[in-house]
């Protein structure tokens, strides 16, 4: 780790003052919005050999959103791709998921992944069956929704960004959903509370 003296040294015409509280602060991660990390870490269930492909329905769905786009527009139908791999694989996408989106749309599977962890809309690590996300911005919070996290977090017995041991629920707090004049909001799966 680099000392508060040498990053001073090496920064002086930029540093006019600087606390070690600061600096410590500044070396800390910051807050990845809804919770996951910009990069892939391989996990057993999560690699380069976890099977995935889509099976002959999703495959007509993926034809079905191809052909809304010109052949040299297919990385237009990403989103939607992403979003049928997300469903079909238990609502959360691994690596081969999204690899399997880039072979279809013909791009480089580091465009997949930049989209994949873009959006917080896509899980790239597995969620519970019901996946809470309650909002935590300033209206939401304002109106009540720490108690309602603390509510839910009591009740399953898991804390912010887990999954309870059964599987069947997994509590995040997320970034704003978008119904500030409704706050507080929790998104339970597709549907909007």
């Amino acid at each position: 780790m680099l000392s508060l003296s040498r990053f001073a040294a090496q920064n002086s015409r930029r540093v006019v003052a600087l606390s070690s509280t600061t600096f410590d602060l500044l070396q800390q991660q910051t807050r990845s919005m809804g919770g996951q990390k910009p990069f892939h870490i391989e996990t057993p269930d999560n690699n380069q050999s976890t099977p995935f492909d889509f099976t002959p329905e999703n495959y007509e769905r993926v034809a079905l959103v191809l052909a809304k786009y010109p052949d040299n527009y297919k990385q237009a139908g990403m989103i939607p791709l992403l979003d049928l791999a997300q469903r079909q694989h238990g609502g959360w996408l691994p690596l081969t998921a999204m690899q399997k989106v880039a072979e279809i749309c013909e791009v480089s599977p580091v465009r997949v992944y930049e989209v994949a962890s873009f959006y917080t809309m896509f899980n790239r690590v597995p969620v519970g069956k019901y996946f809470i996300q309650l909002c935590g911005t300033t209206p939401c919070m304002v109106c009540g929704a720490q108690h309602i996290k603390q509510t839910i977090m009591d009740h399953l017995g898991i804390k912010d960004g887990e999954t309870t041991k059964d599987g069947l629920f997994t509590l995040l707090e997320v970034e704003c959903l978008g119904a500030c004049a409704n706050a507080p909001m929790i998104q339970l799966n597709d549907d909007y509370y």
